[in-house]
């Protein structure tokens, strides 16, 4: 692992369960408490925010970027090939690169350019690409290839990163997991724990459960998370099984939807009378038309302390770009107090018993919106 970049896994009370608590550091930017979760960015900055605004009214401390998008530079940022969610794409991977959409319709994103990407762009931390193909499912013949083709890119990424000169900013490389069974891509694994090990800084999962294939001599390195999570309870899920860093992409596609979040961990533990609480309130709903409270109570994000119900239900029927810009603030709020308070719960070794109290206190999907995106 490159010294740029250190992950420290920390002790908890019960050693024989999965999730886990670390810490993941890189000169110059704020070290970040796993579990925990990186914002996706938009051809180049989270969406709704400034730079400006987000520095200085939220919590983000990384940012993954897709090379099918541009980028900011701002908090510690995460590179891959592939935007996330990704856009199925036409045509399959090749030898040479996979296949993407860009703003400019369908390519063909090869390893030489995207290597020579990351040499430009020089991110804290950039994902190997992955033969993953992510509107089909493989077949006998195509799980061959897939970890044959995904070690020779990484390899390229490998050998052209380790020509440069010890003078410019390192990068860290996060090897893939494929999402497949773990005899099925054994060589490919066994090919990195014995010939790049002191090259892989940490593990891209496409699969929460392919965290069995990683070899043992490496599980301790940081795993990063693309997976399909559509809300907290598929948070603790994975973190359940040892994941220590997420993007997510539902924060976005509340904030659009004109939700706040209001869900807590563990959440209070409700009486058999009393229905499962919502992960979040509409805005657009007409009950907020006069409602002079903060979104939430005792939040202290700057949506909530600076405005009210009211006033964030107005800027939405009429259109206004702030209605986003402060529903964004408190969701990613929410999401840095909910991942601190799962860390509180692992540590304490409370995590399983908390993740029964949250199943049983909240719904399991976001609310439906009645009103229009931006």
């Amino acid at each position: 692992m490159p010294d740029t970049l250190k992950f420290e896994v920390g002790d908890i009370p019960h050693r024989d369960c999965s999730q886990r608590l670390g810490l993941l550091s890189l000169p110059g930017r704020r070290p970040i408490d796993t579990p925990h979760y990186f914002a996706v960015s938009s051809r180049g900055c989270v969406p709704h925010l400034s730079q400006d605004m987000m520095k200085g009214n939220t919590g983000i401390k990384g940012i993954y970027a897709a090379l099918e998008d541009s980028l900011q530079e701002d908090a510690l940022l995460v590179i891959g090939p592939r935007r996330h969610p990704p856009v199925p794409a036409r045509a399959a991977n090749t030898n040479a690169g996979i296949s993407i959409q860009t703003a400019w319709g369908f390519s063909t994103l090869e390893s030489d350019d995207y290597v020579e990407a990351v040499q430009r762009l020089r991110p804290d931390i950039a994902l190997g690409m992955a033969d993953y193909e992510y509107s089909k499912r493989p077949g006998v013949k195509r799980v061959e290839k897939m970890g044959d083709r995904t070690l020779a890119w990484f390899h390229d990424m490998v050998a052209s990163l380790g020509d440069e000169s010890n003078e410019l900013p390192q990068v860290a490389l996060f090897a893939p997991v494929l999402p497949i069974e773990a005899g099925q891509q054994s060589d490919y694994l066994n090919t990195l724990q014995e010939d790049l090990a002191d090259r892989v800084s940490g593990w891209v999962l496409y699969d929460a459960a392919s965290i069995d294939a990683i070899p043992t001599a490496m599980r301790h390195l940081p795993r990063f998370a693309l997976t399909d999570i559509r809300g907290p309870h598929e948070i603790l899920d994975q973190v359940s099984l040892g994941v220590d860093a997420f993007v997510l992409s539902f924060i976005g596609d509340a904030t659009d939807a004109g939700i706040a979040l209001t869900f807590t961990f563990p959440g209070l533990e409700l009486s058999e009378s009393r229905s499962q609480l919502a992960l979040g309130i509409d805005m657009w709903s007409t009950m907020h038309v006069s409602d002079v409270s903060p979104l939430v109570e005792e939040c202290t994000c700057y949506a909530c302390k600076n405005h009210h119900r009211a006033f964030i239900r107005h800027l939405l029927d009429t259109k206004e770009m702030l209605a986003w810009v402060l529903l964004q603030i408190h969701n990613h709020h929410a999401l840095d107090v909910f991942f601190a308070n799962v860390g509180q719960s692992i540590r304490r070794g409370t995590f399983e018993r908390d993740c029964e109290l949250f199943n049983k206190a909240f719904q399991r999907d976001l609310p439906v919106t009645t009103g229009k995106g931006p």
